[in-house]
Parts: C-alpha cells; structure tokens; sequence
C-alpha cells in the first residue's frame, strides 16, 4: 500500500468519531478492550461506521447478528437501526455474551431492543422466519460461512442488506501467496455472495474489509 493510499484509510477509519455515538463516550473503547482479553476481534471504526451506515439505509427494525463478540459491531448496527429497532445478536460463547450485556447497558440501550442468543448460530438461525429480517451479519471467518450465508438469503427481506465484515481478512485475501484454509474460506464467501442473482453485493476496504450486497425482489 502506498504511502498516500494507507493514509486516506487512516482518514476514513477516523472519519466518524465512534466517541460520539453515545452518551458515555468511552462504551465502545471499553468494549474493544473486552473483546481483546476475551480474544474476539472487534470490527475496526471504519468497518462499524459502515455498519452502522447500513442499518440506517433501511431503518433497521429487525436484524440478526451472527457473533456477538464483546457487542461492539452490535451496538454500530444498533446506532443505526430504528430506533424501537431490535436487534438479534448470536454466539455459541457465554462469556462473549455477557461482556456484551455490559456493553449494553453502559450504553443505555433498553433490554427490549437486544435479543442475546448463547448456542451455535446454525442452529440458531436455522428456526428464525424467513424473510423476516432487514439485516443480517456475520463476519466472513465464521464457521460453517456458506452455510450461514444461505440461511441469510433465507432470512432477509427482499431490499434487506447483508453485511459481512472482516472480509478481506487480515489483508490475506487479495494476497496470491496465502492458501490456508481459513483465508480460502474468506475468498469462498467472497465468490458466493458475487456469484449469487438475487444479491447486488460491493467489497469494501473499511476496517478488515467489509463485503455488503442487498436483496433483490424476485423477478416475475
């Protein structure tokens, strides 16, 4: 990356002041200092700032977010959406869970608006209503990524958004060199979500990479 290119990203990473998204503007630099003792990789400012920026472009009432974490993309997607918006968050880790609920409440966000699920997100999303959703997440590392990527299809409305952060992951994806299984995984997803008719899907490089697409309404 050149000089003037890692210093525009700089700028964009900076670009909205996440300090200033709630009332207590230190919620999210605590819950990024959680995630990494807890060893969940939090979505850098850009990528929540694009996140963000998404649930707001649909008025979010119902999303589902596949990997809680320690709620720092959660409480992005939920500075975006409606606000009696709610947000499904899941995440086979209780203790990701509860750092989380902490995140939330130091936030203000009232217990309605955030359902906290603790199992494995295939079995999850798997009794969740088709169609039923303005937003799905999960990040493109997850386990199982394509199979939770047909259960997102399943799951968004026509017009929903799909956000699939740290999708460039660690820089390895566009890097020829890597071939390891977790990286060829990333670039799986990549290809799936491009190849797929009814998505109309951008890759950008906020944060790690975030790759969003939106539903198409089926065709007559």
């Amino acid at each position: 990356m050149s000089s003037g290119k890692a210093a525009s990203w700089a700028h964009g990473e900076e670009f909205v002041d996440e300090a200033t998204l709630f009332a207590d503007d230190g919620v999210l630099a605590r819950a990024r200092e959680r995630g990494s003792e807890l060893g969940a990789v939090p979505v850098l400012p850009g990528a929540g700032a694009l996140m963000r920026v998404l649930a707001a472009s649909v008025d979010a009432r119902s999303a589902v977010e596949i990997g809680t974490g320690s709620g720092v993309g959660s409480l992005y997607l939920l500075a975006g959406m409606h606000p009696e918006g709610v947000l499904t968050t899941i995440d086979p880790e209780v203790e990701n869970q509860r750092a989380a609920r902490e995140a939330f409440a130091e936030a203000g966000i009232r217990s309605p608006r955030v359902r906290t699920i603790a199992g494995r997100p295939r079995d999850v999303v798997g009794r969740l209503t088709d169609h039923a959703y303005d937003l799905v997440s999960f990040p493109a590392q997850a386990p199982h990524a394509l199979d939770l990527l047909e259960h997102a299809r399943r799951l968004l409305r026509p017009g929903g958004v799909l956000v699939i952060p740290h999708a460039l992951f660690h820089d390895r994806v566009a890097d020829p060199a890597a071939r390891d299984a977790d990286t060829q995984s990333v670039r799986a997803v990549l290809k799936a979500v491009s190849a797929a008719d009814d998505l109309v899907s951008v890759l950008t490089g906020s944060g790690d990479g975030v790759l969003a697409a939106v539903a198409r309404p089926a065709r007559r």
